[in-house]
């Protein structure tokens, strides 16, 4: 049998509510090479397992307590044989059948080491979810790379700048399998993609974003489900980026109005269509700011990286 092209590499637990749809559309891609899904699975008991056999996935087992969003990654792809690994959560859905061939098109750049895939919510969620998700980066409609050519070490640049230019979203992601091997994910509790990003743009390599294939992914959190995820994200880029989004209690006030204020715009923009869901706003944007605050001034998971690579390429 010849090397797989591109390893689809898959960590599930419980996931046989959206699972259909993903190994489906996988199944329908149109790629001119062979195609391999391996999946780690941490003990689901909902089905999961039975689908992806199904699916003609190469599924291995792991136990819960093993689960690390940098380590089980990084084990998924000792056992794949692509050229390409491409990482997906369980939850995505890709748009179309060109989805995988337009993710690999940025890797006729030999420095290009990683592609994000843009990322939108599903059609149908919320207005408050849809609204956070399209305001990310990764919902840009337009292509782009980077590169530390004209910049210099990535801890050079301002700590809001870091962040922006070190994203790289395992949502949907694809990475050169020779690339890997040299520059697995970190070892991190959380954030392993952007550490990830910093080593490899570090090492001389590119990463691409390419606005020609989406993928859907939302959440719809709760507020507290809210707090949780943003504290967790705050603390991770305090630590790596010494960027605190919320240090004051005045950076709070100011950050819940202005959440607010986006969520009125965007309900205004689509003709008051969810208006009933302003009524959840305030709660749910409190939680997440609140988190955002809470999150800056927990001790960290790494240490800061300020005038060195510590913390990025350890």
């Amino acid at each position: 049998m010849p090397r797989p092209l591109v390893s689809i590499l898959l960590p599930t637990w419980n996931g046989a509510d959206t699972l259909p749809g993903l190994l489906e559309n996988l199944a329908s891609q149109v790629l001119d090479g062979e195609v391999e899904i391996v999946a780690f699975d941490s003990g689901s008991t909902d089905g999961t397992i039975e689908l992806l056999e199904a699916g003609g996935a190469r599924l291995f087992h792991i136990d819960q307590a093993e689960f690390s969003h940098g380590g089980t990654r990084n084990r998924i792809a000792a056992e794949a044989q692509g050229e390409i690994l491409v990482f997906l959560s369980q939850d995505v859905q890709p748009v179309g059948t060109d989805f995988l061939a337009e993710l690999l098109k940025p890797f006729a750049d030999e420095r290009v080491a990683g592609v994000c895939a843009r990322v939108l919510p599903f059609p149908g969620t919320d207005p408050l979810t849809a609204r956070t998700v399209l305001d990310l980066p990764e919902a840009s409609a337009k292509s782009s790379s980077r590169d530390l050519d004209k910049i210099g070490p990535v801890w050079a640049v301002s700590s809001l700048e870091r962040v922006d230019y070190v994203r790289f979203n395992n949502v949907s992601s694809a990475i050169r399998s020779d690339v890997f091997e040299k520059y697995p994910f970190p070892e991190v509790a959380f954030g392993e993609d952007f550490a990830w990003a910093a080593r490899v743009l570090t090492a001389g390599y590119r990463l691409a974003f390419t606005g020609a294939c989406s993928v859907y992914h939302s959440h719809e959190y709760t507020a507290r489900e809210a707090y949780k995820r943003y504290e967790t994200d705050a603390s991770f880029h305090v630590a790596a980026h010494g960027w605190n989004m919320r240090p004051t209690l005045l950076s709070v006030a100011r950050g819940v109005a202005f959440e607010l204020l986006c969520d009125w715009k965007y309900i205004k923009g689509n003709g008051w269509s969810g208006a009933r869901y302003l009524w959840n706003a305030p709660a749910l944007r409190f939680a997440q700011v609140w988190g955002q605050y809470k999150g800056g001034r927990k001790p960290h998971i790494l240490n800061p990286c300020e005038d060195s690579s510590a913390g990025l390429n350890s």
